[in-house]
């Protein structure tokens, strides 16, 4: 919210590009609550044996390194909508960013739906 409150929306969030990127270096946690659904619905015996999803938020796109938070949901057999989040601190440097990203193993299409989010607070340097 733009006017005087409890939170402020610093400069650093890109609604566009879906990055956070960090104004200082320093400690921050970040969180990420995604609402997924299967955009085609599971055809009567297709089973969701090895079906995953990881959600990760990794530091410059490298989620590969250590430098990341990660969480991994196995995928239930039952339905078709799935809430997955992820927590954690990460260490940033000024100028570097982060954002979500979702790993599908599932082998039908997802869609991430509104009112998912994603937060960062500078906790300190």
């Amino acid at each position: 919210p733009e006017s005087d409150g409890m939170f402020h929306r610093g400069p650093g969030l890109n609604l566009t590009s879906g990055q956070y990127t960090a104004p200082m270096a320093g400690y921050y946690t970040f969180s990420s609550t995604l609402h997924i659904v299967r955009r085609e619905p599971r055809r009567k015996g297709q089973g969701c044996r090895g079906s995953r999803l990881r959600v990760l938020i990794c530091v410059q796109s490298r989620c590969q390194h250590n430098s990341k938070l990660e969480t991994v949901s196995r995928l239930e057999s039952g339905g078709d909508r799935f809430t997955i989040s992820v927590t954690g601190t990460l260490y940033l440097q000024a100028g570097q960013y982060a954002s979500v990203f979702v790993d599908n193993t599932a082998g039908s299409p997802l869609t991430v739906q509104s009112g998912s989010d994603f937060s960062a607070i500078l906790l300190g340097v």
